[in-house]
């Protein structure tokens, strides 16, 4: 799911932003960008993140932006020191050479440096601001997940209309297959008149049919799939109202539900049948889609 959360934290040295990001995706996939003067930290920030989440496409920054002034800055006098020989050095050999300025000597690379922080007192203060930019994250991916549940909500309420709509259908097109199917069986063995096939006496002819068409009618029976069809949009619902990390077994429920509508398209005998079985993929699909970016 899609989240966003950014947090700071003012410290003495300097203030510290944290801000987490993702999209969706199927699986847990982690991107850092953090300074690299706390890239140590970045194993503790990872494993706040997978503690709370385990979907989507995540990105994360850590950065520390230090004071300038309060001390912040020191004189790096190694430096300092080195420069002062190599003039000296210079001004030997080239007498008439000016010497260098405070200003330029402040604005050589390397004479002024960052304080230390200390690297403790800054790994709790990371630690602290991780923990409220997490739940700050969670939240807006949880508000995202009560959307998403209420839209597949919907997709189930409509498949459950279509269900019930078509359910009343199956014993009516099944016995009206099976009277049509007698009525052409006796015209192509010539039962429809008084005449019998030399082969078969008449009540034999007509219970072979019968056979037949029962045999047939059963195959085209769709009840079963229409009552497992019932009972998975049942444990669907069930799945979403209990919440929780819902994510793989929704997918699981999107491919039996998808595998009966399949059946339903397969078995279909009228349009009826067929458009519902067209419906009831075309619902699921949009389902699918969704629940492959659920926690």
């Amino acid at each position: 799911m899609t989240g966003y959360a950014v947090a700071t934290s003012e410290g003495a040295a300097g203030t510290l932003t944290i801000e987490i990001k993702s999209v969706n995706s199927r699986f847990l996939d982690l991107q850092f960008r953090i300074n690299d003067e706390l890239r140590a930290l970045e194993p503790d920030l990872r494993a706040a993140i997978m503690a709370a989440i385990t979907r989507g496409k995540v990105e994360a920054r850590l950065s520390f932006g230090r004071k300038v002034a309060g001390g912040s800055q020191v004189l790096n006098a190694s430096m300092l020191a080195d420069l002062a020989r190599m003039q000296a050095e210079v001004a030997r050999h080239f007498t008439a050479a000016q010497l260098m300025s405070v200003a330029e000597l402040l604005r050589w690379p390397g004479v002024i440096e960052e304080a230390q922080v200390g690297q403790e007192s800054l790994q709790a203060d990371v630690a602290a601001l991780t923990a409220r930019t997490v739940v700050a994250f969670v939240d807006s991916r949880q508000r995202e997940g009560a959307a998403l549940e209420a839209m597949l909500l919907t997709r189930i309420d409509a498949m459950d209309v279509i269900v019930k709509r078509i359910t009343p259908l199956i014993p009516q097109v099944i016995a009206q297959f099976q009277q049509k199917a007698i009525e052409r069986m006796q015209d192509a063995l010539g039962l429809a008149g008084h005449g019998a096939p030399s082969t078969l006496t008449r009540q034999e002819a007509f219970e072979r049919i019968r056979q037949e068409v029962t045999l047939y009618g059963i195959r085209i029976d769709v009840s079963e799939e229409l009552s497992r069809l019932t009972a998975h949009l049942m444990e669907t619902r069930h799945i979403l109202k209990k919440g929780g990390q819902v994510g793989k077994r929704l997918d699981f429920m999107m491919q039996e539900l998808n595998r009966e509508a399949n059946t339903l398209g397969a078995k279909a005998s009228v349009k009826e049948l067929a458009d519902a079985s067209m419906e009831l993929k075309l619902l699921i699909e949009q389902m699918r889609e969704q629940v492959q970016n659920l926690e």
